[in-house]
């Protein structure tokens, strides 16, 4: 169905819907219409049994040449061999099974973010029907703490607000009215919309039903996550080539060697044996294990830096990492408003402490203030406090908002002032609320005070001051002046431009008017020479650490972008503050992505560190271009608007405690403490882990030429074999799989984040690696040689015993190597 309804009245969408505004649909017409759209249900994505991801662990070329070198091995007698490669395969294969057992659930967490039941009208009756049922046309009645059971147009709405950071990103709840837009409007913006999977954080509602199950916002996203693929990752790739290389390396010693053995004429049997020894010991059998016990034990290291990765070449990945696209709420920020700034008539008060906790301190300049030592700061928090319908309650030992976070903020506030909601109500009980509504942008309590009513007010900074004629100070209360006027509006005009929420509170005696417990719907009155106590700047904040995150990033040659559903104004100040971009750069939004194609698009990335009023479409198009140019991009989020980019990217990542479980489902990796700073600490951790993979591959391999040269230099030369299949076998799995093993737990360089990130197409295997490794081989095939000869044509011993020398002394250059 259309995705325009936030164009049409309310009567004009329920006209195209054929409902009753008021009766709803009736149960034999919800019957038709639910056989004819289908359960109201997302479906559930391909999922993946154990058996699958155990077998997934034998795609590598690499294994498969263990394989195929067991099958000859036991083949030609060497039953053991083949019985060692293979124990070696199967090791490998449950390491990497068990590190990854997690069945892709996306599609199926998606599905758990829906209401299990909802109220609905029909047949002019209010009934509780399962989410399933609900069909387009269902009058779905909201209330506080619903989740919306499908994408509806609201018909009615009173005091109605809405938490939409799971879909949109928006950080603070968003009030909902019932008027028409226009069609350019984005989906952040679509007020007189509601969307299944948020919830409803204040107020009441009915609402249209025009969208259920996929075709749903919630439903294009699963859409979305099934199309995404994060396709191999670099390490994966390039053991790919190694299995490559190492294949073609086989082929041709055997081919070399049958060519030269039938010049020679040499028996096919014998022929053959030899061509086989040797492929052996091109194969560094214990390379599969070695990389996945280092990958496995970074993991292991990567947990006690509070990331949890979910699949092992994702460590390697992100220490590849050039780009991080990030979400800003939750991952940059805190996700919970907080109250910054405070204005009063005399001072400007700087608030500290993050989110929800109750631990904070007022400052004026850098001097500390007491809200006990200044009665217009205590009146401004009390006021707020007074003013407001949230609850804090603690879960888990953390401090939590039950209701608006703006107003939340405002209670935290208050209660790092020692201000309790719980006192407030003993002291000064609740008798009337005027309610808030988009309209009248304020809102009002009056609760009995010294005996008689006492009017609290908050709201827009410009329709508060009009009805204020009066303003606290410590002195006392008096006139408000057109200089304290100009005052107040510059302050709100500085706040706004911090990119902060400003609220004005303000407050009146109401002596001689009776109120009776309820909602008093007449303001005329109430709120009219009011006493101006001051201005609130709120802000969803930037985590502490994170501005010292994005400077190691910078460091590191990593490039930052930050993604987000909010304002632009909103995106521009939190990068800026966190040193993201500079307060020249452009922020480029959603709208403006809609007129560029791919092309064009891949273009603009590089050049773009903000993106704001995005959605769940355009963060996935954003990681696409950024692969397109051929960087390595890692993306974190915690919302289900995050899911599809997470897993599109070439590393996704996702927030432990504010995620949601489908976007821990989509992430390669999850940061158990939500913090920006956990993440380059995995950056870091991913490129020791590279750096350590890269050395014992080049020691594997120098082992492997070493043995290699020692084999052909004894057939060019018409010498018996100086070592037996079994020995190359011991070699490459017990004292090259123990020293290579020592190499992979090598400690981290103190200097690796100071250095670029390895392009997408560097090789593991590079020159300066290569060189190295033909160096410590042909040393190594020197020293076993001339062992060899001299044991057995100058001392003149016996073969066995020549072989014995031969392998003790190859064995020795192995260990001397690892050093």
């Amino acid at each position: 169905m259309m995705n325009t309804w936030h164009k049409l009245s309310a009567i004009e969408t329920a006209s195209v819907l054929a409902t009753d505004m008021e009766q709803g649909l009736s149960s034999e017409d919800a019957k038709k219409r639910l056989a004819r759209y289908g359960q109201n249900k997302l479906h559930k994505g391909k999922r993946f049994s154990a058996l699958m991801i155990f077998i997934s662990q034998f795609k590598s070329l690499v294994i498969w040449v263990l394989i195929g070198a067991a099958a000859v091995s036991v083949a030609l007698g060497e039953v053991i061999d083949g019985i060692a490669i293979i124990a070696i395969v199967i090791l490998n294969a449950v390491i990497g099974f068990l590190q990854e057992y997690r069945a892709e659930k996306a599609a199926a967490a998606l599905a758990r973010l829906t209401a299990p039941h909802c109220r609905v009208i029909r047949d002019g009756h209010s009934l509780v029907i399962t989410t399933t049922e609900v069909v387009p046309g269902d009058l779905l009645l909201l209330e506080a703490g619903d989740l919306v059971a499908a994408d509806a147009r609201l018909i009615k709405a009173s005091v109605f607000r809405v938490n939409e950071a799971p879909l949109t990103g928006e950080s603070q709840a968003v009030a909902k009215f019932t008027v028409s837009l226009v069609l350019e409007t984005l989906l952040a913006e679509r007020r007189n919309m509601v969307f299944l999977g948020t919830s409803v954080t204040g107020g009441s509602a009915r609402a249209v039903v025009v969208n259920t199950g996929m075709e749903t916002e919630l439903g294009r996203i699963a859409k979305l996550l099934e199309s995404a693929e994060s396709g191999e990752t670099p390490l994966q790739r390039q053991l790919e080539q190694v299995g490559r290389l190492l294949l073609m390396a086989c082929f041709g010693i055997v081919g070399l060697i049958f060519g030269l053995g039938v010049w020679r004429g040499i028996a096919p049997f014998e022929l053959f044996l030899s061509s086989v020894s040797l492929a052996v010991a091109a194969i560094p059998e214990g390379l599969p294990a070695v990389v996945t016990i280092a990958l496995a034990l970074g993991v292991q290291r990567m947990v006690q830096r509070h990331a949890l990765v979910r699949r092992l070449a994702s460590v390697e990945t992100l220490g590849r990492a050039q780009v991080i696209c990030t979400d800003k709420t939750g991952t940059l920020t805190m996700g919970e408003m907080t109250a910054r700034k405070l204005v009063t008539s005399q001072n400007l008060y700087r608030v500290t402490g993050e989110g929800y906790a109750t631990e904070g301190t007022f400052f004026s300049g850098n001097v500390e203030s007491f809200p006990s030592e200044s009665p217009e700061l205590f009146a401004l928090l009390r006021a707020a406090a007074a003013c407001n319908d949230a609850e804090l309650t603690l879960i888990d030992g953390r401090s939590t908002v039950v209701g608006d976070p703006t107003e939340g903020a405002l209670l935290v506030a208050a209660e790092k002032a020692n201000i309790t909601r719980s006192a407030i109500e003993t002291d000064m009980p609740r008798l009337a609320v005027i309610p808030f509504d988009s309209d009248r942008k304020r809102m009002s309590i009056i609760r009995r005070q010294a005996n008689f009513p006492w009017a609290f007010v908050k709201g827009a900074p410009e329709v508060v001051l009009s009805r204020c004629t009066l303003i606290r100070t410590d002195q006392g209360v008096r006139a408000l002046t057109e200089i304290d006027r100009t005052h107040f509006f510059q302050a709100n005009r500085l706040l706004a431009n911090d990119a902060l929420r400003v609220l004005a509170v303000a407050e009146r005696p109401l002596e001689g008017i009776h109120f009776g417990a309820g909602v008093f719907g007449s303001d005329v009155e109430i709120e009219q020479q009011l006493i101006l106590l001051g201005l609130v700047g709120l802000q969803d904040p930037p985590r502490g650490e994170a501005r010292e995150a994005v400077s190691k990033c910078k460091r590191a040659g990593i490039k930052t972008v930050m993604i987000t559903g909010d304002h632009p104004d909103t995106a521009r100040a939190i990068g800026c503050e966190l040193g993201i971009m500079d307060k020249g750069d452009e922020v480029l939004i959603g709208a403006e992505i809609d007129h560029l194609d791919d092309a064009e698009l891949k273009e603009r990335v590089p050049h773009v560190s903000v993106y704001a009023r995005v959605t769940a479409e355009h963060k996935l198009r954003i990681v696409r271009a950024w692969k397109a140019t051929g960087a390595v991009v890692a993306m974190t989020g915690d919302g289900v608007n995050d899911a599809p980019a997470i897993k599109e990217a070439s590393i996704g990542i996702a927030m432990g405690i504010t995620g949601t479980e489908v976007t821990k489902e989509a992430a390669d990796m999850i940061v158990a403490d939500d913090n920006f700073a956990s993440i380059v600490a995995a950056v870091e951790e991913g490129r020791g882990i590279y750096d350590n993979i890269a050395k014992t591959l080049s020691y594997l391999l120098g082992s492997s030429t070493g043995e290699l040269l020692v084999m052909l230099g004894a057939v060019l030369l018409g010498w018996p074999l100086p070592l037996l299949p079994l020995h190359l076998l011991w070699i490459n799995l017990v004292t090259d799989g123990f020293a290579a093993l020592a190499l992979s737990t090598d400690p981290i360089d103190p200097g690796v984040l100071n250095r670029p990130p390895r392009q997408a197409q560097s090789q593991l295997l590079n020159r300066k690696l290569f060189y190295l490794t033909l160096f410590t081989g042909l040393l190594a095939a020197s020293v076993t040689l001339g062992v060899f000869a001299y044991e057995l044509h100058v001392v003149g011993n016996t073969l066995d015993q020549a072989r014995d020398a031969a392998f003790t002394a190859l064995v020795i250059t192995g260990l001397l190597r690892a050093f």
